[in-house]
């Protein structure tokens, strides 16, 4: 599987909810994984393996710990039903947004399927949805899928320091751009005018290449 099929593979959406008590957006990412639901939930929710697809992580993954991702976020586990999904806080740069996953199996055996369904759920703020769109979050998830499903499929394991150097080659750059561009067809579905949109995921796409947007 390469890196652009995986990103086919992959359902994304924006929707508006209001969020302990204040207006809030999510943005959505669902793919199913050739895996059964012990499998799957075994992968998102033990240290060892999540290190494996994600970054590596510390602390307590029960209900009620604390967990660190090494460089990212951290957080506390709000809620957790195995096998079908869990709550978790997403504190980052001084800010804390909400984290859901849900799993659903479908099949059993050999032909089983596992459908894993992401939720991140912030509290609006116009000024960076309007810079950066959607895709300010939403790319660095198509990366944490593409990890998960390259690990599910063939036991590749993501090392941060080379997933970081191969973001800069062709391969990586075409992952990221084909990434952004499904941003802005979600941020078109929920609504945004479509010159927005697009002149936001190029800024977006721009500050994770580092490179200038066209004019």
């Amino acid at each position: 599987m390469s890196a652009l099929d995986q990103l086919g593979q992959v359902t994304r959406s924006i929707r508006s909810l209001d969020y302990e008590g204040k207006p809030a957006r999510s943005l959505l990412v669902e793919q199913a994984y050739a895996t059964d639901i012990d499998d799957l939930w075994n992968a998102v929710t033990t240290a060892d393996r999540i290190s494996r697809w994600f970054l590596p992580v510390s602390g307590d993954l029960s209900e009620g710990g604390q967990y660190s991702l090494e460089g990212n976020a951290s957080g506390t586990v709000l809620s957790c039903d195995p096998p079908r999904g869990y709550r978790i806080t997403w504190e980052y740069g001084g800010e804390v947004t909400w984290v859901e996953i849900s799993l659903a199996s479908s099949g059993s055996g050999a032909g089983s399927e596992t459908t894993f369904t992401l939720e991140h759920i912030a509290h609006v703020d116009e000024s960076r949805w309007s810079e950066f769109g959607p895709g300010a979050v939403g790319m660095g998830w198509d990366g944490a899928l593409l990890g998960l499903g390259l690990y599910l499929t063939s036991g590749v394991t993501m090392d941060p320091a080379e997933s970081m150097a191969w973001m800069q080659s062709d391969e990586g750059k075409a992952f990221m751009a084909t990434s952004s561009e499904g941003w802005r067809q979600a941020d078109v579905a929920f609504g945004t005018d479509p010159d927005l949109a697009a002149a936001a995921a190029a800024r977006c796409l721009a500050a994770y290449t580092g490179e200038p947007t066209e004019s």
